[in-house]
């Protein structure tokens, strides 16, 4: 599975190397997404993808070490129990680790909490795309835990990257959804600290502003 499963602790949920290469491309916030083919899991199938297929939606890439791990299985069952908000959202969710298909099946077969997920499962067997988006381990062939929001245009507006012992929160990728999806639709505006939702206060940068927050 690309990870050790027991008590005593292992790179998954744990410490990280710094064995990463210099020369690997990473995305930049406002930068158009290169294009990528791969295969998921989704709806008990096997299907050729590529990431150009959600063009017209909003796009989150869920980086995660490994499948039949620790932290990993909460957070994608965190996603499935709010999977049909992000739909109302015009949002699609590629769960991607190093894991093949087949790896994926077999967990969603034999997990509770996996079994929840209704979202494509991505295979990055080969490391390829996790190295596209910076998030590859070299040595331990696994991934850490990389949140990344791709616009409708395929232009990236979001990045979040944790130690692989750090679990993240759906609610505040929902936050970022919302408030990436009001600043697109209403230029000139911007979403304060603990912006929630529509109807939230907003601000509109100019030299009024200056001081006076």
């Amino acid at each position: 599975m690309g990870c050790c499963n027991n008590d005593a602790g292992c790179a998954c949920d744990g410490e990280q190397t710094d064995e990463f290469d210099d020369d690997l491309f990473f995305p930049m916030i406002g930068e158009e997404i290169s294009d990528f083919e791969g295969e998921i899991f989704h709806k008990e199938a096997f299907t050729k993808v590529h990431l150009s297929d959600y063009r017209g939606k909003w796009l989150v890439l869920f980086f995660y070490p490994a499948d039949f791990t620790f932290v990993c299985p909460t957070e994608l069952e965190d996603l499935a129990s709010s999977y049909s908000t992000f739909q109302s959202l015009n949002t699609e969710i590629l769960s991607i680790s190093t894991d093949t298909v087949f790896v994926h099946k077999a967990w969603h077969d034999h997990s509770e909490a996996v079994s929840k997920v209704q979202y494509p499962m991505f295979a990055d067997p080969t490391g390829e795309l996790s190295r596209m988006f910076g998030t590859y381990i070299e040595g331990e062939g696994i991934a850490l835990r990389g949140t990344f929001l791709i616009d409708p245009d395929g232009i990236l507006q979001a990045v979040e990257i944790n130690a692989n012992n750090i679990g993240r929160n759906s609610d505040e990728l929902l936050r970022k959804i919302r408030a990436a999806q009001f600043v697109r639709e209403h230029g000139g505006e911007a979403c304060p600290a603990k912006w929630m939702r529509e109807g939230d206060k907003t601000l509109t940068p100019g030299i009024g502003l200056v001081g006076k927050i």
